[in-house]
């Protein structure tokens, strides 16, 4: 039992390369989850007709603080059921059913990490001149792809099918809030050829932004100031066909670059957690809580890091 809190927290370098967390975040978060946990067990055995009073039965294996890391070492670490199994010595049974009852809760805690930025003097900074016609309050956006197994129907299996991977995949949006990096909404999951503005559509983002602030994006969402509802949203400039590219865009697309960057980071912050990196084996399912359960640890150690 060697992946247990009692005795993984006496090495907490080991603890924070199993789970990605420190001893603090980790509890930081047991914190947060374990009030939810009581409710959502009653509301889940409450769902339909019993032949038995609640609490009857077999308890669980583990407590609700090893249930916890349990998830949180699969999202990190993303080995097989059986590998996992063993590490906390249980069955393959048993954790196939806490990921199925845990990991809504940790999406929901994700999902509640998410605020777009607020209009306001402290949120603001000067910007450089030559990004004087782009928002000076934004959110960063692009989208990451993540291969899934291929599926058995043919038909379904081509959707799957990203030219650009040469693999059959998933692909989420994110965007994140400029000011700290943190992940500030999370898309469905989608088939991976869907074109990234097309996925910001479907998403309904740019409607949902608070007035004043704006979007920024690559060269794949030229075109998403008309869908913004004031036009706050700026791209890099492309190139004219069949004419070099004037210096001063090269000057802007640099100065547009630095200031997009850090979307580039908080996706490498997400897939530093296997299970959004490693080939998907849970045949698509709740990929999209997974993502969000993901991006609200990563939320959680940027607010604990620098708080504001």
């Amino acid at each position: 039992m060697i992946l247990r809190y009692a005795h993984l927290s006496r090495y907490p370098t080991v603890f924070k390369s199993m789970t990605g967390l420190t001893l603090d975040e980790f509890a930081g978060l047991l914190a947060d989850l374990l009030p939810r946990y009581g409710p959502a067990e009653a509301a889940r055995l409450s769902r339909r007709p019993r032949r038995r009073a609640i609490g009857a039965g077999n308890r669980f294996e583990l407590a609700a603080r090893d249930q916890f890391l349990l998830v949180v070492v699969w999202l990190r670490q993303y080995p097989t059921h059986v590998v996992l199994g063993y590490l906390f010595a249980v069955s393959p049974t048993t954790v196939s059913g806490t990921l199925a009852r845990l990991l809504p809760l940790l999406a929901a805690a994700g999902e509640a990490t998410f605020a777009l930025p607020a209009v306001g003097r402290r949120s603001r900074r000067g910007l450089p001149e030559l990004l004087a016609d782009t928002p000076e309050l934004a959110v960063i956006i692009d989208s990451f792809e993540q291969r899934v197994q291929r599926p058995k129907d043919r038909a379904e299996a081509d959707a799957h099918y990203s030219g650009k991977k040469k693999q059959h995949t998933l692909k989420n949006q994110i965007a994140i809030d400029e000011q700290r990096g943190k992940v500030v909404d999370v898309s469905d999951s989608v088939v991976g050829p869907t074109s990234d503005l097309n996925l910001l559509r479907q998403s309904g983002l740019l409607g949902r932004l608070p007035p004043c602030v704006g979007a920024l994006g690559d060269l794949a969402y030229v075109g998403m100031a008309a869908d913004h509802p004031t036009g706050l949203a700026a791209t890099p400039r492309r190139k004219p066909r069949d004419q070099p590219r004037p210096p001063a865009d090269v000057q802007y697309n640099t100065a547009f670059a630095r200031r997009r960057i850090g979307v580039e980071h908080s996706i490498g912050r997400l897939r530093r957690y296997r299970c959004l990196s490693d080939l998907d084996r849970e045949h698509r399912r709740h990929h999209r809580a997974r993502v969000c359960a993901v991006a609200g640890l990563v939320n959680r150690q940027i607010d604990r890091r620098f708080p504001c």
